[in-house]
């Protein structure tokens, strides 16, 4: 990763800029969601979901690259821009967010592959599976936490 990024808190005038790093994200990476719901969630991330986690962000010299949110232990998100995926933006927000955030436990989408490979590398496991996601829709989530070291 370039050492110019930074972990940040974001404000609120950061808003539409992490709506867009969402989306891009979730474009990059859910191609099992048709557009009509992907437009939802953006409307539920903007208008609920970023003012119900503590979220920190990376961010290089022009923008976000990624951001993390966490509540009550755990990653309820982690989205990397799509530019940004491979370069170390993820680990370091999920690492900031197990290590600063106590953040134990996460939902990845079953029919997300690198996402959950990404997280079994990482230290997490599989501990349960739920049929639909959180609004009730038919996209398998997986339960994990992260594994307990010796």
């Amino acid at each position: 990763m370039l050492p110019t990024m930074t972990l940040q808190t974001p404000r609120l005038r950061d808003y539409d800029e992490l709506v867009q790093v969402w989306e891009d994200s979730v474009r990059a990476t859910h191609d099992f969601l048709p557009e009509a719901y992907i437009l939802l969630l953006r409307e539920h991330v903007l208008r609920r979901y970023l003012d119900a986690v503590m979220l920190v962000c990376c961010r290089d010299r022009q923008r976000i690259c990624g951001f993390a949110g966490v509540a009550n232990g755990r990653v309820d998100m982690l989205f990397v821009a799509s530019d940004y995926r491979g370069k170390g933006v993820g680990k370091r927000l999920l690492h900031y967010a197990i290590d600063e955030l106590n953040a134990e436990r996460l939902d990845v989408n079953e029919q997300n592959p690198q996402a959950l490979g990404f997280y079994l590398h990482e230290g997490f496991e599989v501990v349960g599976r739920s049929a639909t996601d959180g609004l009730g829709q038919p996209y398998p989530l997986l339960h994990m936490r992260l594994r307990k070291t010796a």
